[in-house]
């Protein structure tokens, strides 16, 4: 049984009146867990909305919650609803120039926060708008007010308004992959439209004793985390566990064993490193059905009915790997502008690159430009305080992605690439960046991947290494030796426009604080490319495998 066709703070209401005692939300804390009840749950969250009400906002004024995942990002979601206002997530890992910018375009009046990367920053004062700021579960650093106080100071409010539905809930900003990111306007009414038809075609359900285990660990301010766990669970309300930080994040995912679980490429590229690193191929080729229970067990995922992979392709043969150990490992696609409401492949047997058909309810469709648009309920009702982005992509009812793509015989969506990511040699030809790297995903030492040449006469690989790699005993020369190698083998395949001349191997990773990915784990390309652009032009025409001294 799930709840469906009513607002996210409607469903606080149900829960909090018929299964008070159910625990809900789970913080962990030195690899022990702290438990929370419905009941517990809602007298924070009205708590904390009696403490919004005391500044008097306008209705429906901005408020900014800026922290990792805790318990405290649910609380204050719901209570940021509850005082009639619009939550305005951000990032941890946002960097303090984008933060100054959604700060000032939102017009936030408060700020609740929590973990986050620039803490330093905020504490020397780089946060130019004044607005007082709330400490959450981790926060270091000094603030007007502290949500323990909060909880400890104010009386519970007794009221249980019901949202207008075409008021607006929340502004998701996008993570900024080319200039200032946008936020992207969603309303009360949306999550009861989208999210009951996704658990519909999931297999999860609640039943007295057999509630559904989610583990919740990327951030929240990221439309995948927040649609599928945060407002999944208030419409079917399984368990949430939050880890605490990567240190004890296996031994807390082994200890949840979630039953449904929701992870990045990156990360998925890590649990095959970390089982590759410990069990040589050889030994897992020869695996029988008990082995791979132990891995799966090992991994935190013996017991997930669903596991989705998204934000990214995910390599082919990763994917495949996953498959093997008997971890369905399915491909979803959605974006910030529609919910999530695009789709997944929900068949028993996915097929690796594939991300299925559109929920019921939500359509696709290629262009005649081969862009892949979607219409459906969770369409964004704009972009905040920007009309000409918004009409750039809304085009009769439909959202245009940006991606290309095509739909099989089948009705199932492939995602080729990103429009703009498109780049052509000096011999007229043009080459999918996606398509080339997941050549290069099997290679199990290499780590980072993009492809780049436009103006050159050949594609080009800069990558860094894997841990796998990093922890591998070979010298440079062999591993050069088996770089090589495999640039040979996965050249003897491809058009001759789309062999790789070189492969270009970076110290260090591509990271949030270094500028060369996005808070969602996104390559800047762009930037990466001018990052190593003095690298890369010194050795342009040498030795097929080149390393950055």
């Amino acid at each position: 049984m799930h709840l469906s066709d009513i607002t996210p703070l409607e469903c606080m209401y149900y829960w909090e009146k018929n299964t008070p005692d159910d625990i809900y939300l789970r913080q962990a804390h030195n690899l022990e867990w702290q438990e929370y009840t419905w009941a517990q749950v809602a007298d924070r969250v009205r708590r904390t909305a009696h403490f919004i009400n005391g500044f008097n906002l306008a209705p429906g004024s901005r408020i900014a919650l800026w922290s990792a995942n805790s318990i405290d990002w649910v609380i204050v979601d719901l209570a940021i609803m509850l005082s009639g206002n619009v939550s305005v997530p951000l990032y941890p890992g946002q960097d303090i120039h984008s933060a100054n910018y959604i700060l000032d375009h939102a017009e936030c009046d408060l700020m609740f926060l929590g973990v986050v990367d620039q803490s330093p920053s905020i504490a020397a004062g780089e946060i130019q708008r004044n607005i007082p700021k709330i400490a959450m579960l981790g926060c270091s650093i000094d603030c007007e007010y502290s949500l323990a106080d909060v909880i400890r100071e104010y009386a519970p409010i007794a009221d249980s308004p019901i949202p207008n539905e075409s008021d607006m809930m929340t502004i998701l900003y996008t993570s900024g992959t080319t200039g200032n990111p946008k936020g992207v306007v969603h309303v009360h009414g949306t999550p009861g439209k989208v999210v009951p038809r996704m658990l519909e075609e999931w297999p999860v359900d609640h039943l007295p004793g057999q509630r559904e285990r989610y583990f919740s660990f990327l951030p929240m301010s990221h439309a995948a985390e927040r649609i599928v766990v945060e407002m999944g669970s208030f419409y079917l309300s399984p368990t949430v566990s939050f880890s605490e930080g990567l240190t004890t994040f296996g031994d807390e995912l082994r200890s949840v064993q979630p039953t449904l679980f929701f992870a990045v490429p990156r990360l998925w590229a890590k649990f095959k490193a970390g089982v590759d690193a410990k069990v040589p191929a050889a030994v897992q080729a020869q695996m029988g059905d008990e082995q791979k229970a132990q891995v799966r067990a090992m991994l935190g995922l013996s017991q997930a009915k669903f596991v989705i992979t998204g934000s990214a392709p995910t390599p082919i043969e990763i994917q495949e790997w996953f498959i093997n150990m008997g971890i369905n490992l399915r491909d979803g696609y959605g974006m910030t502008e529609n919910f999530i409401d695009g789709c997944i492949f929900n068949e028993e047997e996915p097929i690796p690159g594939c991300v299925g058909k559109p929920f019921k309810g939500s359509e696709v469709k290629i262009s005649d430009e081969g862009e892949v648009c979607f219409k459906g309920a969770g369409l964004m009702h704009g972009y905040y305080k920007n009309p000409d982005k918004t009409a750039e992509v809304m085009i009769d009812g439909w959202y245009h992605t940006g991606d290309s793509g095509r739909i099989d015989e089948r009705g199932n969506l492939w995602v080729t690439g990103r429009l703009g990511e498109v780049f052509k040699t000096t011999k007229g030809k043009f080459v999918q960046p996606p398509t080339l790297e997941n050549e290069f995903g099997g290679v199990a030492i290499l780590g980072q991947l993009m492809i780049f040449g436009h103006g050159k006469d050949q594609p080009m690989l800069l990558t860094n290494l894997s841990e796998v790699g990093l922890a591998s005993d070979k010298s440079r020369e062999e591993m050069t030796d088996q770089l090589t190698q495999a640039l040979e083998q996965i050249n003897e395949h491809l058009p001759t426009y789309e062999k790789v001349a070189q492969m270009f191997i970076t110290k260090e990773d591509w990271r949030i604080d270094n500028g060369l990915l996005t808070p969602t784990m996104k390559l800047k390309r762009r930037q990466i490319e001018e990052h190593y652009n003095s690298f890369i032009n010194s050795h342009l025409g040498g030795a097929a495998v080149v390393w950055e001294d």
